[in-house]
């Protein structure tokens, strides 16, 4: 059975979508099979894989409002081992529609079931918000992954999300848990990184991956192509920072 991924923080420009599509991507390469879910209405990684959203008929609004099921919404896409569920901006007026259906916070996790022996891992690009659509990711994932932007205000809003967690694991599933913490956007002769470095690690030890992602040219490039990085421009800093994330959360999970 897979393992689902909710790639989570409320705080917008942390590099969640950046860290999705690349992610993915860079599993794909490696030869193992992936899925990744597009919950955010902006729909940044439907479009960081090359989909054009004009063109999509159903999407994930679809999946969370009972309109289709999940293989009706798969889309192959031009990369090794990488399909999407992708979004659209219906997603937005999603959160209204579901108030007043009956067990509203598990619509994902009851669509997702039957795809999730198709996949080694699926991952869901989260909202920056935690609203219902989020929690739908919570309730039905394995493991929540934070990335957190090397930056002052880094560790602001983070207890929040810890505190909806807790919550989430008291009421709806016991067994999520903190995939781990990824430092973005990180430039290592700044002081004020390495204090947020320091800050990240005493709150959470053994949880912040050794790996870092650098500022990089090519990381901002590669989405307007509608590329991961590690197609766009193999060679490039942010290209080896997500195939080293890749190596170390496989080995992380005894891959």
């Amino acid at each position: 059975m897979g393992k689902t991924i909710a790639i989570v923080n409320q705080k917008g420009g942390v590099g969640k979508t950046t860290t999705a599509v690349n992610l993915v991507a860079a599993l794909g390469s490696k030869g193992y099979k992936t899925l990744l879910v597009d919950i955010d209405p902006q729909g940044n990684t439907t479009s960081g894989l090359g989909v054009n959203k004009r063109n999509i008929s159903k999407s994930s609004y679809d999946l969370l409002t009972g309109n289709a099921r999940a293989q009706e919404v798969i889309i192959s896409t031009e990369f090794k081992n990488v399909s999407v569920i992708p979004s659209s901006i219906n997603l937005a007026g999603a959160e209204i529609e579901l108030v007043d259906i009956k067990n509203r916070e598990a619509r994902l996790k009851n669509a997702l079931a039957l795809v999730k022996n198709d996949f080694d891992f699926i991952f869901l690009d989260c909202p920056p918000s935690l609203g219902l659509i989020t929690l739908n990711a919570l309730c039905c994932t394995d493991t929540f992954f934070v990335p957190i932007q090397c930056e002052y205000y880094a560790l602001e809003g983070l207890s929040q999300l810890m505190s909806t967690v807790r919550q989430v694991k008291k009421l709806y599933n016991e067994y999520i848990d903190l995939e781990g913490i990824l430092l973005t956007m990180y430039d290592g002769r700044l002081n004020l990184t390495q204090q947020v470095v320091e800050e990240v690690k005493k709150f959470f030890p053994k949880k912040v991956y050794s790996t870092v992602i650098p500022r990089n040219v090519r990381l901002s490039e590669a989405p307007s192509f509608g590329q991961p990085v590690i197609y766009y421009d193999k060679s490039s800093r942010g290209s080896e920072a997500y195939m080293n994330l890749a190596d170390e959360f496989l080995k992380l999970n005894k891959k």
